[in-house]
């Protein structure tokens, strides 16, 4: 059986690290799992010529909204996001279908809960707060949601950018507050739950801003970038103000590992993937 990650750029992914150590840990010899690189244009061509020995497809950007109109089925989580990282494949001939799913939100909800620790209460409230309005800011949102926290604040470098997320935010029941990024210091500091979806470097000047501010954080930090390694800047400045902070390397390992689950049916060795994402990731 095949599987395998597509995106554009897609030579810096760490899926088939984490996904080979999965198939590895499980016995699966015979299955395989590789990455190509396919923008838009071309995903509808590369889908059409997957044969039936095809288990699914991890998607990373651009791809996670493009893939809506080349799907049988989406599942209700992918649909209110208005995102799809998941494909399956099942069935064969012409009953064979494919269904997209979003396991971005369970990596989201795990790795703050490892964040949290003993402080995680099942059904507690909490105060939130998303960086940027892209895709995974729609999964973050789930995810605090599922976390208890219903009112987040996002902040975003544009405001005038913010209608695709509203419009997730209303399918999912949510009622964010939208705040633009600069004098967000103040804010993050003060929240159960901080999640940075922006990229690697964008959000440097928060980092400066905390360390200015020299107040320590009350809740945990989850950067979803995973570059530059070791951390980012803002996970750096949080850390060194006393703050709890979480890389986006476990976010990653998360969801990864439930994209394991569905495509082979098998629970993930997390303990395995975790050993080969920390190679992969340490410095030489």
């Amino acid at each position: 059986m095949h599987a395998a990650v597509l995106g554009h750029p897609i030579e810096h992914s760490l899926s088939p690290v984490l996904h080979g150590a999965a198939y590895t840990a499980l016995g699966l010899e015979d299955w395989s799992y590789g990455k190509h690189d396919v923008d838009e244009g071309e995903l509808s061509a590369f889908v059409a010529g997957l044969g039936a020995d095809w288990a699914g497809l991890s998607l990373t950007m651009p791809l996670k909204k493009a893939i809506f109109p080349l799907l049988a089925h989406v599942e209700p989580l992918a649909e209110v996001t208005g995102s799809v990282n998941t494909v399956l494949f099942s069935g064969k001939g012409a009953g064979r279908m494919s269904v997209g799913t979003n396991t971005d939100v369970y990596g989201l909800v795990q790795a703050l809960k490892e964040g949290l620790g003993e402080r995680y209460v099942p059904g507690a409230k909490t105060t939130g707060v998303v960086i940027g309005a892209g895709a995974t800011a729609a999964s973050t949102l789930a995810a605090l949601a599922e976390l208890g926290c219903a009112r987040p604040t996002v902040f975003v470098r544009n405001l005038g950018r913010t209608a695709e997320l509203r419009a997730a935010a209303g399918r999912m029941g949510v009622d964010p507050q939208f705040m633009t990024l600069a004098g967000a210091a103040a804010a993050v500091v003060t929240a159960d739950l901080v999640v940075s979806t922006l990229p690697a470097n964008a959000a440097d000047g928060l980092a400066q801003e905390l360390l200015d501010a020299a107040a320590t954080p009350r809740g945990v930090l989850l950067d979803v970038a995973y570059a530059p390694s070791p951390t980012t800047a803002l996970i750096s400045a949080w850390r060194e103000l006393g703050g709890a902070a979480v890389t986006g390397e476990r976010m990653l390992l998360h969801q990864a590992a439930e994209q394991v689950r569905l495509m082979t049916g098998k629970a993930a060795p997390i303990e395995a993937m975790t050993r080969a994402l920390e190679a992969a990731i340490a410095p030489e």
